[in-house]
This record gives C-alpha cells, sequence and structure tokens, in this order.
C-alpha cells in the first residue's frame, strides 16, 4: 500500500516538480491516525527557496485532490532535504559515494539493522541492487531492497 502511494505521488510530482526547475529527491508516505503526511523534499543548483515549495505545493495539492490520491485527509509538506538529505534513488547512491550515510534496514545483516559509516559503492549483483557501506573498518553488502531509510549522515 505504501509503496503503490509512494510510487503514485512520485507520478504525479515529478513532471510540476520539473516544470519549475527542480527535482524530486525522496518521497515519504505516513499513515497517521487520521490523516495521511505526505513528504516530497526538493533539489535544484541554488538551492530550494520557500517560495519554490510553496508553489509546487499548492499546485500539487490541487493535482493531488483531483486525483483522489487518499480516501482521507492528508497533510502535505513539501520542503528541500536538508543536512541529513534522504537517499533514495539509484543516482543519489551513485552521487554520493565517499560520503558518510546512516542506513536502517527491515531486517540483520551480519547481526546489524542500523548503520552508520561511509557509503563505498552501489553496484548490480546476481540481478538486485546492494549498497556497499564501512563501518569501522568492515565492509557490509546491504540489498536496497531491504532499506527502510537512508539518509547522508550529519557530519557537523
Amino acid at each position: 500500500m505504501f509503496d503503490d502511494l509512494k510510487e503514485k505521488v512520485r507520478q504525479l510530482a515529478e513532471p510540476v516538480v520539473a516544470a519549475e526547475g527542480m527535482e524530486l529527491i525522496h518521497v515519504e508516505c505516513l499513515k497517521m491516525q487520521t490523516r495521511w503526511i505526505i513528504g516530497l523534499y526538493l533539489d535544484k543548483e541554488c538551492g530550494v527557496t520557500l517560495d519554490d515549495c510553496a508553489v509546487v505545493s499548492n499546485q500539487l495539492g490541487d493535482i493531488f485532490d483531483i486525483n483522489d490520491l487518499v480516501d482521507n485527509q492528508y497533510t502535505l509538506e513539501v520542503s528541500s532535504p536538508g543536512f541529513d538529505r534522504p537517499i533514495s534513488r539509484d543516482q543519489d547512491f551513485v552521487k554520493y559515494r565517499g560520503s558518510q550515510v546512516n542506513i536502517k534496514t527491515n531486517a540483520k545483516i551480519d547481526g546489524v539493522k542500523n548503520f552508520r559509516g561511509h557509503l563505498d559503492d552501489f553496484i548490480e549483483e546476481d540481478g538486485r541492487k546492494v549498497i556497499v557501506v564501512e563501518v569501522s573498518g568492515k565492509k557490509y553488502r546491504i540489498p536496497k531492497a531491504e532499506i527502510i531509510k537512508a539518509n547522508l549522515a550529519d557530519t557537523g
């Protein structure tokens, strides 16, 4: 359900975001008790402004309503990614090779579910996408499909 909604949000949002000269880098959908929270993270070369977020939010609110995106109420949150930007797209894992990252998986990999380390590589292995992370000198191979959340680590 969450993945279907995220994909539908992405399909509706990407053309609007691109038309405004920005890139949709991440979509989050969170089911609360009485409503959905739909979060969009945008980026552009010179940085995203509050006005950029407002323009996209206004356009997408109407588009989501027309397309009956969700059955009940939702809150749309549009923002820039910040220093701890989410990483979810293949090209982001490639772009941020060499960076410090935090990764949370839905199952233990070598006894670990939370990784904070150096993003070494993003590869395809046996038909699946794998993120290679080095934590304290040990390299972990994390299947992308197992990742619940990944973001750049705040190094400040």
